[in-house]
């Protein structure tokens, strides 16, 4: 299977957004790549090539606070912070009805899980068709079923090849088929925080209840394994429950960045603790601005 092609804007259709998209886009890599240096606004204008304020407005405008409140949101104790503030207690999330279902803003999410007897066949009957998208956290790699959205990878630390390989292994004997346009809208959704993205959740019994919990979670909140594993019953199953937060395979919409250690640690990561880190400041950034609006 052929894992090189070219990256897909998942806002094509509209050049004003496409253009804002890119320029945030490169903005979150050129402050990730510096920190935990800050960047002036100045130098990131002239990487944009936008005078200041212009490029102040434009971050503000889409990632919800300027781009030195951003920076502030990568500290070391931003983690920490947030443990302390905005922790969510699960059983409270899933008995108003959060569980299964999740907002992002304006993203509406929908799931369904594939049943324990399909997972067992290892991927065998399915298609699953692939792309490689541009997001905020770097390039991504998305993979969907024809109910949904099964991966979303992403490679800013681990490389194409790698990414391609972890998710690709994971299904081993389905039939992948690259077909970006076949999937976009979901990926649209799921980066421009819009509209609606679907889900099929293909992992073991265990898993899918550990990935139920992580949806209950709000964005700009976190929450830590123990809860997860308290909030599914299985209090003790603490090490089972990091596995399996580790092993989730559609990152960013089933959101294990959002799972901290006790310590208030930032705990590992699949796809790199850049993309963490970078994931928790862009929620918190857009929660601060949607409090303020």
């Amino acid at each position: 299977m052929q894992a090189i092609s070219r990256s897909v804007n998942v806002t094509d259709g509209n050049p004003e957004r496409a253009y804002h998209y890119a320029v945030i886009r490169r903005a979150i890599e050129i402050i990730d790549a510096a920190w935990p240096e800050p960047v002036s606004l100045e130098r990131l204008a002239a990487e944009m090539k936008m005078s200041p304020a212009h490029f102040q407005r434009v971050f503000s405008r889409w990632v919800g606070v300027s781009p030195k409140r951003y920076q502030q949101y990568l500290a070391l104790d931003h983690a920490r912070a947030l443990l302390r503030e905005r922790f969510t207690t699960l059983e409270t999330a899933q008995a108003v009805g959060l569980s299964g279902s999740g907002r992002l803003h304006d993203l509406f999410l929908r799931w369904e899980a594939m049943s324990p007897g399909d997972y067992a066949r290892r991927g065998a009957g399915l298609t699953i068709r692939w792309g490689w998208f541009d997001s905020p956290f770097g390039e991504a790699l998305a993979m969907g079923t024809e109910r949904g959205l099964c991966g979303l990878a992403f490679a800013a630390e681990t490389g194409r090849a790698a990414a391609m390989e972890d998710m690709t292994s994971r299904w081993p004997e389905a039939r992948f088929v690259e077909d970006a346009a076949a999937i976009a809208p979901w990926v649209e959704a799921a980066f421009g925080l819009s509209g609606e993205a679907r889900l099929h959740l293909i992992g073991a019994p265990f898993q899918i209840k550990v990935w139920e919990a992580l949806l209950a979670i709000p964005s700009g909140h976190v929450t830590t394994y123990s809860a997860i594993a308290g909030a599914i019953g299985q209090p003790r199953a603490v090490r089972a429950v990091g596995t399996a937060v580790g092993r989730n395979p559609v990152s960013w919409l089933i959101p294990c960045h959002r799972a901290l250690r006790k310590t208030g640690g930032l705990g590992g990561y699949h796809w790199g603790l850049p993309v963490k880190r970078a994931m928790l400041a862009f929620e918190s950034a857009r929660a601060e601005g949607a409090a303020k609006a």
